[in-house]
């Protein structure tokens, strides 16, 4: 059985296709390569590269490989980016996985997991947030996702697809093993930013806003460590098949850490005071928000192997001096 892994070549997909590879899957990657880098696909996995919109492309796969599983990743996912060209990110997030829901169910895929976002949520009222607590995305991101999951809900009503929505919280570092990790160099995800700054591939790091309604006054955000959430897709993946229902779960550690804090992490870590910027607030930054992971914990008995925000560091660290080492 091939599983189709969309958005394989990106930071989060790579590291899942290295671990079905790993478990001796067979692994078909779909990737534009728009924000994903060929060199970061297992070497056992095949990469083809166009985009989930193209559905005679995706038949194509689906029927020549006979795909029974998709792991959906292939999506925009830069929040202040939805904010300004919306339009594009409901047509690359929701438009295309409309498509590459019509080709799945056509061709009779079995299981669905589906990479959502803590975005849905927008600014939640409690510390806590519950899988059944109400949407309210802030950002044109974050509704993107929430358009899919409903679209993949009333497929999966409509035919045999059964599927897992993951609802992403923060991720972060990278694959122990150091064989791929977050390679965009512009990338907007702190950690990532933090060690470059550490590391003097930017010359400050810039916090944005210091007047939310937090402990310090930054954002406070559950960061999970990529091996973590390769774990929760493996899991999904085997609940599956093993006949599991439907279900929507949150994907994080059920704790969170502060702007500020994080910073003071990777200052700890890299051993560098390097320079930070206060700057004004983003568009469609909530305030606080961390998972309720009861669910995923019981459903998938799935336990976090790298809870620790200096060990999330450290790999993240490692994984940017090893790019660092390939352009000298």
């Amino acid at each position: 059985m091939t599983i189709l892994v969309t958005g394989g070549a990106g930071y989060i997909g790579s590291h899942i296709v290295y671990e079905l590879v790993d478990r001796g899957e067979s692994v078909v990657v779909l990737d534009n390569l728009a924000t994903g880098f060929r060199d970061a696909v297992a070497p056992a996995a095949r990469l083809v590269v166009g985009d989930i919109g193209d559905m005679a492309l995706v038949a194509k796969l689906l029927a020549e490989h006979q795909v029974q599983a998709i792991v959906h990743l292939a999506a925009s996912s830069v929040v202040p980016e939805s904010v300004a060209n919306p339009l594009g990110y409901y047509s690359n997030n929701a438009a295309g996985s409309l498509a590459l829901l019509k080709a799945a169910v056509q061709h009779g895929v079995k299981q669905f997991v589906f990479s959502s976002t803590a975005a849905v949520y927008g600014n939640p009222e409690t510390a806590l947030v519950k899988e059944d607590t109400v949407p309210r995305p802030m950002s044109p991101y974050g509704a993107s996702k929430l358009m899919t999951e409903m679209m993949l809900k009333d497929a999966a009503s409509a035919s045999s697809l059964t599927y897992v929505v993951l609802r992403y919280f923060n991720v972060a570092g990278a694959d122990p093993k150091l064989r791929t990790g977050q390679s965009t160099r512009a990338a907007t995800h702190l950690i990532k930013a933090a060690v470059q700054a550490a590391l003097g591939a930017r010359d400050r790091l810039a916090i944005f806003g210091s007047d939310y309604p937090t402990p310090d006054g930054t954002c406070v955000r559950d960061y999970i460590h990529i091996s973590d959430l390769v774990g929760a897709h493996v899991g999904a993946l085997g609940y599956l098949r093993g006949g599991g229902a439907n279900v929507l779960m949150n994907c994080g550690y059920g704790h969170g850490y502060s702007v500020r804090e994080v910073v003071d992490a990777v200052k700890r870590v890299s051993g560098v005071d390097f320079a930070v910027e206060m700057q004004p607030r983003r568009a469609g930054d909530p305030a606080q928000i961390v998972a309720d992971v009861q669910a995923i914990r019981r459903i998938l008995s799935w336990t976090p192997a790298y809870d620790d925000l200096e060990t999330i560091v450290r790999h993240a660290l490692a994984w940017e001096r090893k790019l660092v080492a390939r352009k000298l």
